[in-house]
């Protein structure tokens, strides 16, 4: 009976998918990319009910029928949702925390990117570093050339000039760009899972409070090494550039999001209004340059000292 059930639960799940996949190929632009986040949940919802082993069954079978339904092309995306998903699922099958889950669910999203970049370049021939790095030389030379007569004078060939290195150096960080693509098809598919199982089995699976959100101590040692490597090797281009920068990239933006944290627990300790922890996200990532700057030291300093419990006690 359970064996039967299985089946069944498997192939609706499947079908569902191939349904949600061809709606996004023959629906493209903005219902299509919005349709995207919402691919990974069968698999989500099926690995939760039945363990990742069935859930890799149900993976493959998306395979077999993507490629004989579907076009070859749309095999990447299958990929990553369903390798992600069952990552995610495989945690909520085992009763991980709603952030351990997610960082469970952002590893596999991560291994399916990277997986669609071996397989594009395998079987395609595309090499993203060298299309990123053509395109954004392209845009560069068109907006050089519209905008060239009305630049002169020797400190607008330097700011140029400065602006060319950081675009050269822009597909540098591209593994950090598709990590943080990773955390954030985790997350949404994590919520949307959690919506659905609760309107399904009345259960009550959410987030905990962002005000909660704690990282471990030895975040901070990774944002240090790596921000000295970085700084070591910034005039370099080799494998430990590469490393230090995406490292020191995706450890920065965690230890905002700290900090982030850490102004929502303050505001609430404190009973000021919702809005005043949300107008300072909005002014930090229009100024980044000053404040995201100082929410990050909030944030390194929120990790490694016991602040919170100070503001608890002088409450």
């Amino acid at each position: 009976m359970n064996n039967t059930r299985r089946i069944t639960e498997g192939a609706l799940m499947t079908g569902i998918y191939l349904l949600l996949l061809l709606v996004i190929i023959f629906l493209p632009g903005i219902i299509g990319s919005i349709l995207l986040f919402t691919l990974p949940v069968p698999f989500v919802f099926y690995s939760y009910r039945h363990g990742w082993k069935a859930g890799l069954l149900m993976f493959v079978a998306s395979i077999i029928f993507t490629t004989l339904f579907a076009t070859v092309v749309s095999l990447p995306v299958t990929l990553l949702a369903g390798v992600g998903g069952l990552f995610l699922g495989g945690a909520m099958h085992k009763e991980r925390s709603p952030y351990e889950t997610w960082a469970i669910g952002s590893v596999g999203f991560i291994i399916g990117i990277v997986g669609i970049y071996l397989v594009t370049q395998l079987f395609f021939g595309i090499n993203w570093m060298d299309q990123i790095r053509e395109s954004l030389n392209q845009a560069f030379t068109m907006t050089e050339n519209m905008f060239g007569g009305m630049l002169q004078g020797e400190d607008s060939e330097q700011q140029l000039e400065l602006i060319r290195e950081q675009i050269n150096r822009l597909p540098d960080i591209v593994p950090s760009i598709l990590a943080i693509t990773g955390i954030s098809f985790a997350i949404v598919s994590q919520w949307l899972t959690y919506k659905l199982i609760n309107r399904i089995e009345n259960k009550k699976f959410k987030f905990s409070t962002f005000r909660n959100f704690r990282l471990p101590t030895s975040v901070l040692w990774y944002y240090f090494v790596a921000m000295i490597v970085h700084y070591a090797t910034m005039d370099g281009d080799g494998i430990f550039y590469l490393a230090a920068i995406n490292v020191y990239t995706l450890t920065g933006i965690l230890i905002a999001l700290q900090g982030f944290s850490f102004i929502f627990f303050y505001a609430h300790m404190k009973k000021w209004s919702k809005a005043i922890p949300a107008v300072a996200i909005v002014l930090s990532l229009l100024l980044p340059q000053i404040l995201l700057y100082l929410v990050r030291i909030l944030g390194i300093i929120d990790i490694g000292f016991p602040l919170r419990k100070r503001v608890e006690e002088k409450k």
